[in-house]
């Protein structure tokens, strides 16, 4: 089979797309004909290497597709040929306290396809029955392969570790990437009021039409002196913050008394100053997610299949042309998710 894959760690000239081995399901996996992937700016991070994972070289990037079951290994029964499906990424043991208690995103051994195991951004995958999510007739592929991710991570972010409710203020920051813009529509379709960030009038206009109520070009003006103006001086109840040291300053100068900050990533950097005499001074709430339980991915897909929530595709490429799309993503053009198809699916 083709696939994107990468044999070193480093720039986007390490990416290929060549012949790699087909893989074989193992009795409790399922081998899917991948029809459409998207890009995360995960897979960027794991491209030049993160310092607690040593990959098996060569490494198959990605950890959302979407495409046709193709075999079945022996244990499985929830799928057979022909179905429709997608990759929900996260893998859990299954038998820890966490997993056991129903907090599978928790798990004591939890990793990630595409990070911490070989990616579906190839001609066929293996992936475990456990992490793949039935596709109705009539999703398009683009969407199906795009939404798995983003969408339960903010999902999780805001119902789940946030608790938000209807009524409430919500700053999403960086609401042109695939979290923000997910987050911008969850938080809208749960009745809050919504304050996205972005750092064009296009992604501004976008973030619009996902559901904002107001936007703010953060590369123009002082985010957390805006939101005070916004609020009455009063600040948001919540702020997802996905962007790291670079935001977390004004993330917190931006929070009202007893607000939260819910975060799943950092993608500026892990290490801000912490802040703490705001935090205790304030009484507000830092709060960490990430990826989300079986039953919450099935929940905000459920939206996502119906038309209620909408992956936006900022760029269709082939897979061959991996490397244009891992550019689209560190460089942050357009808005919204790049999706990349076999070259033989094109």
């Amino acid at each position: 089979m083709q696939a994107v894959r990468f044999s070193e760690h480093g720039d986007r000239d390490v990416i290929e797309y060549g012949e790699m081995p087909d893989p074989e399901p193992a009795a409790d996996e399922v081998l899917v004909d991948v029809k459409a992937g998207a890009l995360n700016h995960l897979d960027v991070w794991t491209r030049r290497g993160l310092p607690e994972i040593d990959l098996e070289m060569p490494h198959i990037p990605g950890s959302d597709a979407a495409g046709v079951v193709e075999r079945v290994g022996d244990d499985v029964s929830r799928f057979e040929p022909g179905d429709r499906v997608a990759v929900s990424a996260g893998v859990s043991c299954g038998s820890c306290e966490f997993c056991r208690d129903g907090e599978e995103s928790l798990c004591v051994s939890f990793q990630i396809i595409g990070e911490h195991l070989p990616g579906v951004h190839a001609e066929y995958a293996a992936v475990p029955a456990d992490n793949l999510v039935p596709v109705p007739e009539g999703v398009a592929w683009e969407v199906a392969g795009s939404a798995s991710l983003v969408f339960q991570t903010a999902w999780r972010m805001l119902h789940t570790r946030a608790d938000i409710e209807a009524g409430e203020s919500v700053l999403v920051l960086g609401a042109s990437g695939g979290v923000g813009h997910a987050a911008v529509q969850i938080a809208d379709h749960a009745g809050c009021e919504v304050i996205a960030t972005a750092s064009s009038e296009e992604k501004l206009a976008h973030a619009e039409a996902c559901g904002a109520d107001h936007v703010i070009d953060y590369e123009s003006t002082d985010l957390a002196e805006e939101v005070a103006a916004m609020t009455g001086k009063r600040g948001v109840d919540v702020v997802v913050d996905h962007v790291g040291a670079a935001t977390y300053p004004d993330s917190l100068r931006s929070l009202a008394k007893g607000g939260r900050l819910v975060t799943c990533g950092a993608t500026t950097g892990p290490n801000p100053d912490a802040g703490l005499n705001r935090i205790f001074w304030n009484q507000l709430s830092v709060i960490g997610s990430t990826m989300a339980t079986p039953g919450e991915v099935d929940d905000v897909l459920e939206l996502v299949w119906d038309g209620t929530f909408e992956p936006r595709i900022r760029e269709t490429l082939p897979m061959s042309e991996a490397a244009r799309a891992h550019e689209l993503i560190e460089n942050r053009e357009g808005f919204g998710k790049v999706v990349v198809i076999p070259d033989s699916e094109r």
